[in-house]
C-alpha cells in the first residue's frame, strides 16, 4: 500500500512538472560577421547571414559611421519631415527581404538610395527583422492593457537594481489605475495565481494616469502621474508609493510635498513618467481642445531624492503648430507617451504625426533633441491622403493611424501602433527616426491595435510584446477586447562595412575606452591612448556639468594608459569622465550604483 502511495506521489509530482506551461518563446536571432571588408568599387557585395529560431521578414541599412558631429543638425525631407541633431543617418535602406531559418545571403551593390556610389570608408550596417508568419504567443492571459490614447502604457522592466540585465524581466501593468499588476516574464500564462497586484489609493477628487516608473536602486518603489479633476483645480504630478505585494500601496510622504511632485497645469491625461538614477521625466501638455490656442508642451525633470523641479525644456517647437489650429485642428500635439532605451527617451502621442527621440542627459538645451519624424515620408504620418480636408496637417486626434505606442530595442528601431491603416500592425522607424514602412503580424486585421514593446537585454524572452485586441473587429466596445500579453520573435543586428582590412585591429591615434565596469560600485577602470606624450587630464562631471573629481593631471608617455576611480564619496547616479591631451579630447558616460 505504501508503494501504490509512493507511485502516486510521484507520478502527480511528474505530471505537474511536466505539464506546467512555462512561457519559453523562440527567439529570432541573426548572426553576421562584425566587420565585413569591401573594396567599394562597384561589385556586388555578399554577407552571410544565420538566421535562428523562426523565419524572418527583414530588411538591410547601411548607415554613416562616427560621422554624428560633423553632420551636425539637418533638417531635410518632403515638408521638412526629418530632423537629425549629431545622430549617423541612413544611406542605403532595402526593401522587405524574406530570411529563412538557417544560412542566408544579403546583397549589395555599395550604392545610396539614389543609386550613386558610396565613397570608400567605414559605415555601419544593420539588420532588422521579424516573425511574421508564426501565430502571437501568450506571455500571460490575464493582463488587459488597453493603452488607450495615451502612449506607453505598462512597463517592462529589463534592468536589475544592480544595472544588469534580468533573466526573467517583469512585466508591470495598469490599466486599472487603483491596482497595478506585476508579472514575471516565464511563469505559466494560464497561472493567474502568479500575478502580484498592489492597491493605490489617490485623494479625493483626483483622476489616475496608468503608468508606472520603478525606482531604478529599488524596484519596491513607483512612481504614478494623475492630477486634479479640471473642476476641482490645476494640478498635475507625480505621486511615489511603495509597492506592497497584494496590499495597499504606502505613499512615500518623504518625498516631493507629502509624496507628491507636480506643475500648476489642467489635467489632460497620460505624461510618463519615466525614470533614471538621478531623474524622473515627466510632461506637461493640451492636447485635447481644438479651440485651446496656448501653445504648451514641456519635458519636465523632477530630482529622484526629493522630487524637487530641476530642470525644463520648451518642447513646443516640435509638438504645437498655430498652422494646425488655423486649418481646423488643434494646436497641441502632445506628447503623452514616454519610453526609455539606454540613453534615450522617444516621445509619442496619437494626437500628432511627431515621433521623436531626445537624450536627457545632454546638458545643452540644444542637444536635448537628437531626431524628430514629422509629416512627409507617410510613414506614421496624418492627413497625407489626397482627398484630406486638412492636407498634410499634423496634430489631429480625429483621424489615423492612431499610434498609441512607441517602444525602441537594443539598437533603436522603434516600433508603433498603426490603428486605422487596415490589416498593419505597425510603422517601423530606423535609428535616425527614418519611417521605413508598415509591417503586419501574421493573422493581422484591421481591428484595434492598443500597445507594442521590446524586451531587448539579451534574456531568453527578447523580442515584442503586443496586444492581440485586433480580433475584435467591433473596436467601439473597448470592453470587449480580449485580454493577455503577447509574444513575436524579433531581432536586429549590428555590423561594420569597411575597405580597411582587419579594422578591428587598426590602433586608433587617441581613443578613450568605455569605462569597466560599467555600472559600478564604488571603483572603474577607465582605459585611454594618446598619441604623443604629453599633459594629460581626466575630469569627472555630474549631469549638471559640475566638475565633481579629478582622476589624473600628469604628463603621460605616448601608448595606452589606465586609471581608476574611486567614487566612494559620492552618490549614485550618471556621471561624465573627460580625457584631454593637446587638441584631443573625448567625454564618456558612466554609471555609478550605491
Amino acid at each position: 500500500m505504501k508503494r501504490i502511495i509512493l507511485f502516486s506521489l510521484l507520478f502527480a509530482f511528474f505530471a505537474t512538472s511536466a505539464f506546467a506551461a512555462v512561457f519559453s518563446p523562440a527567439l529570432l536571432k541573426f548572426s553576421a560577421p562584425d566587420f565585413v571588408q569591401y573594396n567599394f568599387d562597384g561589385s556586388k557585395l555578399q554577407i552571410p547571414v544565420s538566421v535562428t529560431g523562426t523565419n524572418a521578414n527583414a530588411i538591410f541599412l547601411v548607415y554613416t559611421k562616427d560621422q554624428a558631429n560633423s553632420i551636425g543638425q539637418v533638417t531635410n525631407g518632403y515638408l521638412g519631415w526629418h530632423y537629425v541633431n549629431k545622430v549617423d543617418t541612413s544611406v542605403y535602406i532595402s526593401d522587405a527581404i524574406p530570411m529563412e531559418k538557417g544560412s542566408n545571403i544579403i546583397s549589395w551593390n555599395g550604392k545610396d538610395e539614389d543609386g550613386n556610389a558610396v565613397p570608400a570608408g567605414n559605415y555601419t550596417y544593420y539588420i532588422w527583422g521579424y516573425d511574421n508568419q508564426s501565430s502571437k504567443k501568450s506571455m500571460c492571459d490575464f493582463i488587459f492593457n488597453f493603452a488607450g490614447s495615451g502612449g506607453e502604457q505598462a512597463l517592462l522592466q529589463e534592468i536589475g537594481t544592480d544595472g544588469l540585465p534580468l533573466v526573467h524581466p517583469v512585466f508591470y501593468n495598469a490599466s486599472t489605475p487603483t491596482i497595478p499588476e506585476k508579472w514575471v516574464i516565464g511563469g505559466d500564462p494560464s497561472d493567474k495565481t502568479l500575478m502580484e497586484t498592489t492597491n493605490v489609493i489617490f485623494p479625493e477628487n483626483w483622476v489616475q494616469d496608468i503608468v508606472i516608473a520603478l525606482v531604478p536602486t529599488d524596484h519596491s518603489k513607483f512612481f504614478m502621474s494623475g492630477g486634479m479633476k479640471k473642476d476641482a483645480g490645476s494640478l498635475k504630478g507625480v505621486w511615489k508609493y511603495s509597492w506592497v505585494p497584494n496590499g495597499k500601496a504606502e505613499v512615500q510622504t518623504s518625498w516631493g510635498e507629502g509624496g507628491f511632485a507636480g506643475v500648476s497645469e489642467g489635467y489632460d491625461y497620460y505624461s510618463g513618467p519615466v525614470a533614471d538614477f538621478n531623474y524622473l521625466y515627466y510632461i506637461d501638455n493640451q492636447y485635447h481642445g481644438l479651440n485651446n490656442d496656448q501653445a504648451q508642451a514641456n519635458f519636465i525633470y523632477f530630482d529622484l531624492e526629493d522630487g524637487s523641479l530641476a530642470r525644463q525644456i520648451d518642447l513646443t517647437k516640435w509638438w504645437s503648430n498655430p498652422n494646425d489650429l488655423a486649418a481646423g485642428s488643434q494646436m497641441n500635439g502632445g506628447p503623452n507617451g514616454m519610453m526609455k532605451r539606454g540613453d534615450y527617451i522617444f516621445l509619442n502621442s496619437h494626437s500628432s504625426c511627431t515621433k521623436q527621440m531626445v537624450d536627457p542627459l545632454a546638458i545643452e538645451d540644444e542637444d536635448f533633441f537628437k531626431w524628430t519624424n514629422g509629416n512627409g515620408d507617410y510613414t506614421l504620418d496624418h492627413n497625407f491622403e489626397p482627398d484630406s480636408p486638412r492636407p498634410w496637417v499634423c496634430n489631429d486626434y480625429r483621424v489615423g493611424p492612431y499610434t498609441t505606442a512607441l517602444d525602441a530595442e537594443k539598437n533603436l528601431f522603434s516600433i508603433s501602433t498603426a490603428f486605422d491603416m487596415g490589416a498593419i500592425s505597425f510603422g517601423l522607424l530606423a535609428p535616425d527616426g527614418t519611417g521605413l514602412s508598415y509591417f503586419a503580424y501574421a493573422g493581422e486585421t484591421a481591428g484595434w491595435k492598443s500597445w507594442n514593446m521590446h524586451c531587448s537585454n539579451g534574456s531568453a524572452y527578447d523580442g515584442q510584446y503586443c496586444d492581440n485586441h485586433s480580433v475584435n473587429l467591433d473596436y467601439s466596445n473597448f470592453g470587449d477586447y480580449p485580454a493577455g500579453v503577447f509574444f513575436v520573435a524579433a531581432d536586429s543586428f549590428k555590423g561594420v562595412i569597411t575597405n580597411q582590412v582587419a579594422v578591428e585591429e587598426a590602433p586608433a591615434a587617441f581613443a578613450v575606452a568605455q569605462n569597466s565596469p560599467n555600472p559600478f560600485n564604488p571603483t572603474t577602470t577607465i582605459g585611454f591612448a594618446i598619441p604623443d606624450a604629453g599633459n594629460v587630464s581626466i575630469d569627472v562631471f555630474n549631469v549638471a556639468g559640475q566638475k565633481v573629481d579629478t582622476i589624473a593631471s600628469e604628463f603621460m608617455s605616448a601608448g595606452s594608459h589606465s586609471v581608476t576611480w574611486d567614487a566612494s564619496g559620492h552618490s549614485a547616479g550618471v556621471y561624465f569622465y573627460t580625457v584631454k591631451t593637446g587638441s584631443f579630447s573625448e567625454t564618456m558616460k558612466m554609471t555609478l550604483l550605491k
